[in-house]
């Protein structure tokens, strides 16, 4: 049995989840999973419908993008999440989707404002939109420079990405990631829940106000904080 098999399994289990959750059309989107120990991730084959795919068929690549072991290429996004695995040293899962919802927002460029209970029950911001990429880096290793892209947004934002874990991309789609890769696809999940919602608030109530913070601070903290009360 291959070294990796565990984060194959991982991996596969988590992108069966995306078509069964509404998260992706087709062969959109993709998961990964990581073992840092090994300094590998399993990631989801290129283009293979998900009806076909198994855990054999996960590609085992490394933080600078290169095939470790699997005979089928890699997603294309495969440079984007060794750039994050590379530098996020926390993180145990990624994934990316082009949800109707979130993806409408990433398209507008516009972040997801924070209107309700839900949102801030996962997160105390906006979700952050990153601008369009210049075209020197759509042209340069565009992949690649898309990793750097998340992650440049973030800092100017002056956001941790412990603290906030997803974003959308502008004029592209959403990522998400987490401590491993069902915790980042439930992040995927939230993300498109919480874009739909907001879309929904808008075209009931053009001018609608934001959350007020003390509403924000209560449900974040009653779920994430040192005081936390929610769930068993």
């Amino acid at each position: 049995m291959s070294s990796y098999q565990h984060i194959k399994e991982e991996a596969y289990q988590a992108n069966m989840q995306l078509p069964k959750l509404g998260l992706v059309l087709f062969t959109f989107g993709n998961v990964s999973a990581v073992d840092r120990s090994q300094g590998v991730f399993a990631i989801k084959p290129s283009g293979v419908p998900y009806e076909d795919l198994s855990p054999e068929k996960m590609v085992i690549v490394d933080f600078d993008g290169n095939t470790v072991e699997g005979s089928l290429r890699p997603s294309s996004d495969t440079k984007t999440h060794a750039v994050l695995y590379k530098h996020w040293e926390s993180i145990g899962g990624i994934v990316h989707t082009h949800s109707t919802y979130a993806t409408a927002w990433a398209q507008a460029q516009r972040d997801i404002p924070i209107y309700g209970t839900t949102h801030a029950d996962h997160l105390t911001t906006d979700v952050p939109c990153a601008p369009p990429m210049d075209d020197a880096m759509i042209q340069g290793n565009y992949e690649y420079e898309t990793g750097f892209q998340i992650m440049n947004y973030l800092q100017e934002k002056g956001m941790s990405y412990e603290e906030v874990e997803m974003i959308l991309v502008g004029n592209h789609a959403p990522f998400t990631w987490g401590k491993d890769a069902k915790k980042a696809v439930y992040n995927s999940a939230v993300v498109e829940e919480i874009a739909r919602m907001a879309f929904l608030t808008e075209q009931i109530r053009p001018q609608v106000p934001r959350l007020q913070d003390s509403l924000i601070k209560k449900h974040f903290e009653r779920k994430h904080g040192p005081d936390s009360y929610y769930g068993q």
